[in-house]
């Protein structure tokens, strides 16, 4: 039987209408950083729902996603670093409430590419190289250090809506977000990878994750710690609290009104079980089981908020982590 073309185009668009009412869904946003632990854990659970439940994770930097989440647009929202004193205003004029859920830490990695001779970094000198002052005078590396190449200084970073921005802003500088400007700045950090891979001069900074995707690209570099060693981004690292001060919990966060719903109920749990093997899969370290078992608790209890009080804390550890965690 021959359909009129436009009651064949009504038929399909009834049906493709009729299917997407069925696919429940949960949408997240935000960090890059932490995106790879969650589009992981989100493949795995639509597997495991047979397009029951559909899951949609973006990528708008702690920042953008941040924003989305305050307005009530996401259910959740990746974060790779706390929630700020002016997001949870936001948040609270908007009504929005939220759970705070720590899922791994991260060795955030400063590379270079693999021919620059530059063996190891000092804070000090990641202050010469991104502080405001720096901007359009620290053009080259050895005016960073006299021991470094008389070369041109190439920087990539993240952009300004970037959680790891904030981070590594102040930890090398010592306030968050003041870093000079004149760098190549992207929120992809995909893009950053292949500016430093491409540039023997180039220098950048992003989630490990990135950077072990990568490692026949790039070079990371040890930073030198408070005791004076200089000391490589690793699992090891991280766990004994000796790679600092780049070492720091990334998060998700999930909106009360959000949780209600089964869907995102479902995805939850699924990421608290399964969310330390992915995380462990894309090379960041995985928390304790104690830490996924704190953040099924809150929320079976419905304990809401965050334990940093609005701060962006450097250095923090896995246990000063879970201490905090454990008194919400």
């Amino acid at each position: 039987m021959n359909f009129p073309r436009k009651s064949v185009f009504i038929a399909l668009a009834s049906l493709m209408a009729a299917g997407a009412a069925q696919a429940q869904l949960v949408k997240v946003d935000g960090s890059s950083t932490v995106y790879p632990i969650t589009e992981g854990v989100a493949e795995e659970f639509q597997k495991a729902k047979k397009g029951a439940i559909k899951v949609t994770v973006g990528i708008s930097g702690t920042g953008g996603g941040f924003k989305k989440f305050c307005r009530g647009e996401i259910d959740a929202t990746n974060a790779s670093r706390p929630i700020s004193a002016k997001e949870m205003e936001e948040c609270a004029k908007a009504g929005v409430k939220y759970y705070e859920i720590p899922v791994a830490f991260d060795a955030l990695t400063v590379v270079v590419n693999p021919k620059n001779p530059i063996k190891q970094l000092t804070v000090a000198d990641l202050k010469a190289m991104w502080e405001p002052a720096a901007q359009g005078k620290v053009m080259k590396w050895n005016q960073v250090n006299p021991a470094f190449p008389d070369a041109p200084l190439k920087l990539f970073g993240p952009g300004a809506d970037s959680g790891t921005f904030e981070y590594f802003s102040e930890a090398a500088t010592g306030k968050a977000k003041s870093s000079r400007g004149d760098f190549t700045a992207s929120e992809d950090d995909n893009v950053l990878v292949q500016g430093v891979a491409r540039d023997v001069n180039a220098l950048g900074y992003f989630g490990y994750a990135y950077y072990a995707e990568n490692k026949d690209k790039l070079k990371a570099m040890p930073i030198v710690n408070a005791a004076g060693n200089a000391v490589y981004p690793s699992e090891a690292a991280v766990i004994d609290g000796t790679y600092n001060p780049l070492s720091r919990p990334i998060f998700i966060y999930v909106s009360e009104a959000g949780y209600k719903r089964p869907e995102v109920k479902e995805f939850v749990a699924f990421y608290l079980k399964e969310g330390a093997k992915l995380a462990k899969e894309v090379k960041y370290v995985p928390l304790p089981a104690k830490s996924y078992e704190l953040s099924a608790d809150h929320l079976k209890k419905g304990k809401l908020g965050t334990v940093f009080g609005g701060k962006n804390e450097i250095g923090i550890k896995i246990e000063e982590l879970l201490a905090r965690e454990a008194k919400l």
